[in-house]
């Protein structure tokens, strides 16, 4: 599964020489296969021998579900015969009762560029084109491929996955949870200004989830003895740059609000997407009391707190949120990521916090060395 189709395909059929390859979006290939999906199996067992060993690839198999029925006959009985089966949701094929080939495959998915593929590092860059390879590698037309990529992509998936009724209630679903993104969901208060109920607005967020879209990131309630919120999420879109245009945000420089949302974001987007690719399951919360204290993102069963600050000085006062949740979990290990230009350990109220530079943070982090 992936959030970019083409890079997505053209990495598996230039550096896996398939021995087949099924695109399901052109319509000949389609409607045959829909017509007949045992056609499949007849043609596999064409292949020659010596070419077996090179896997068949399928794009957007989510179309005609069927075809994993074939797919498992297929593994079962033309071994060494393998699939990479490509799509854009599992939506559709849950809904259709579809074979989820149990225990016989492998689930990988495609997401944005991370901070090891990044050829230098630009934190403004980052947040103007987003991480999408055809956007950050062409920053100059970055603005137009994002739009066209909310239109012609995420717009046309969502109308295609069949759920969505009231279109123009998803649209301004859209640009309403975009401006409250990495922020607590009131799902009422959005319900409200999209003229829908909450049920239906729980529904698009995990619609959005199902696509690969976006993330929730729980609050951490595991804090005795204190009046913590405990119920509502925060939702992070899968990258930046689509975060940004959908709120119209334009970061001309690193300060300010705007920018200090996107840095949290994309902190979270680095964490998450080293937590999946090396097959880690550490929790991502966030810690909030109803007396506004607050922490980021708390990792582990609280065994690192951690607080996003787009400043090149971090002061006392924000380290509040930080001196509060280490006062329930001592145990925990304080960290502030910051734009300061070097590391630097300080005591404050006896608790030992380090403060980290953000290119420092993200080196450490995928080496292992702040969460494993």
């Amino acid at each position: 599964m992936g959030t970019e189709k083409s890079w997505e395909i053209n990495l598996s059929k230039t550096t896996l020489s398939p021995s087949l390859y099924y695109d399901l979006l052109d319509s000949s290939v389609y409607l045959r296969l829909l017509e007949a999906p045992y056609t499949l199996r007849q043609e596999v067992s064409l292949i020659p021998e010596d070419k077996r060993q090179n896997p068949i690839i399928i794009d957007e198999i989510q179309k005609i579900p069927l075809l994993l029925d074939e797919v498992h006959g297929i593994i079962e009985s033309m071994k060494p015969l393998s699939f990479i089966l490509c799509g854009s949701s599992t939506r559709k094929l849950r809904q259709s009762g579809a074979n989820f080939l149990g225990g016989r495959a492998w689930r990988y998915s495609f997401i944005p560029l991370v901070f090891p593929e990044l050829p230098h590092f630009d934190l403004l860059r980052i947040f103007q084109a987003g991480l999408l390879p055809s956007h950050f590698l062409h920053p100059s037309r970055a603005v137009k491929s994002i739009k066209s990529y909310i239109s012609d992509y995420l717009i046309q998936e969502v109308q295609y996955e069949g759920t969505v009724r009231n279109l123009r209630a998803f649209l301004k679903f859209l640009d309403v949870m975009a401006y409250s993104q990495g922020e607590i969901i009131n799902f009422s208060n959005i319900a409200r200004d999209c003229a829908v109920d909450a049920k239906t607005i729980k529904a698009y967020f995990e619609i959005l989830q199902d696509m690969l879209l976006g993330n929730f990131v729980e609050p951490y309630n595991k804090t005795p003895g204190r009046d913590v919120i405990r119920a509502h999420p925060k939702f992070y879109f899968f990258d930046v740059g689509i975060a940004n245009q959908l709120t119209q945000r334009k970061i001309e420089e690193l300060k300010g609000p705007e920018a200090g949302r996107a840095f949290e974001h994309y902190i979270f987007y680095e964490i998450n997407a080293y937590k999946q690719l090396n097959d880690l399951d550490f929790k991502i919360n966030y810690w909030r009391t109803k007396l506004g204290e607050e922490v980021d993102f708390i990792l582990g069963d609280g065994t690192l707190a951690l607080e996003c600050k787009m400043t090149s000085l971090v002061q006392k006062r924000d380290l509040k949120g930080l001196i509060a949740f280490h006062n329930e979990i001592p145990r925990s290990q304080l960290y502030v990521v910051s734009l300061e230009p070097r590391a630097r350990l300080i005591t404050v109220d006896h608790k030992k916090i380090h403060i980290v530079p953000i290119k420092e943070f993200l080196e450490n982090l995928w080496k292992g060395k702040i969460i494993k």
